[in-house]
């Protein structure tokens, strides 16, 4: 950079912040981060977790020796929050923590959070400050069934050994233990059923729509909008209505096939970590169907049946649910 630069960039910092200073603009903090579904109550976010949406985080800060609450949001689909607090707060002291969520949004994985998490400053600029918050967590009433047993809490008991008196009577000679009989061999045990979570499984929309598999609607239910999990552009096309159970019912039409599908892949991909495409993958990959042409459309809409069909490699392990 030279002098002329310089003083160019200097200028500019010299008068952002005399307009700063003229107009009264009040700094503000951004507080952001994402929660959890710890499936298996072990304390931390692993491959079995995925975010969680309806989390009301709170932000509590010290205030004359009490706890006050600054602040408080509610996660969106993708489990992540922002909390905006005016003017410039010190939060060296304070803790993000989960208070609360709505049943319909966490779909039994609410009945308790883990420990506070405290913000971490990433990036200060004059008034404005925007900090981070590590992952929280939720936890349902008990582990799901897949979990590993290991994960599962365990009581620490303290153990008292009793003292033993001392005995003063001589121990008399016990007689020579009887050679034991030879045990048959064992029997082999089965082997141990794998994961649900990690099995290679893909599964076409007529199975999402049946019932008895209703219980696998985990991350999203069927009476979400179309707008809220994919986005302002799907809102636009298919209007703010329409849910992903009645998107489910779509035939006949690029658009409706589209979003049939889209959903399914979504479902299959939130279900199964072998599957094709992230959860992530299929939003975008739907965004750019539908800000394309008709024949991106129709292109995007067979690859999300190709791999909800399995493609020839996955079958679906879906069990009735009980």
């Amino acid at each position: 950079m030279n002098w002329s630069q310089k003083l160019y960039f200097t200028a500019f910092v010299i008068v952002a912040a005399a307009a700063s200073s003229i107009r009264g603009i009040h700094g503000y903090a951004m507080v952001s981060g994402t929660v959890f579904c710890d499936q298996c109550k072990d304390g931390q976010v692993s491959l079995f977790d995925y975010p969680l949406n309806g989390i009301k985080v709170a932000m509590a800060c010290p205030d004359n020796g009490e706890m006050t609450i600054w602040g408080e949001e509610t996660t969106n689909w993708l489990g992540s929050y922002a909390m905006r607090l005016d003017g410039t707060p010190d939060l060296s002291g304070c803790v993000a923590q989960v208070t609360s969520s709505s049943e319909e949004g966490t779909r039994g994985c609410g009945t308790g959070g883990g420990p506070g998490r405290s913000p971490r400053l990433m990036f200060r600029m004059f008034d404005m400050e925007m900090y981070n918050v590590d992952p929280l967590i939720s936890q349902p009433e008990d582990p799901m069934s897949f979990c590993p047993k290991s994960s599962y809490p365990q009581p620490h008991p303290n153990p008292v050994t009793p003292t033993t008196p001392p005995s003063t009577l001589p121990v008399p000679t016990l007689p020579p233990t009887p050679p034991l009989p030879h045990l048959p061999p064992m029997s082999t045990l089965p082997p141990v059923p794998p994961f649900p979570y990690l099995e290679a499984s893909a599964c076409p929309h007529q199975s999402w729509m049946m019932p008895e598999y209703r219980c696998y609607w985990k991350v999203i239910n069927p009476d979400s909008k179309v707008g809220v999990v994919f986005g302002l552009i799907a809102a636009r096309k298919y209007g703010t209505d329409i849910t992903l159970w009645e998107g489910m019912k779509g035939r006949g039409e690029p658009y409706k096939t589209l979003l049939r599908e889209g959903t399914t892949a979504l479902l299959n991909s939130y279900n199964s970590v072998q599957f094709p495409y992230h959860p992530l993958g299929v939003i975008q990959h739907m965004n750019w169907a539908l800000m394309g042409n008709t024949q991106q459309v129709m292109h995007t809409a067979l690859r999300f049946l190709r791999a909800n069909s399995g493609n020839g490699r996955f079958t679906c392990k879906l069990n009735p649910c009980k």
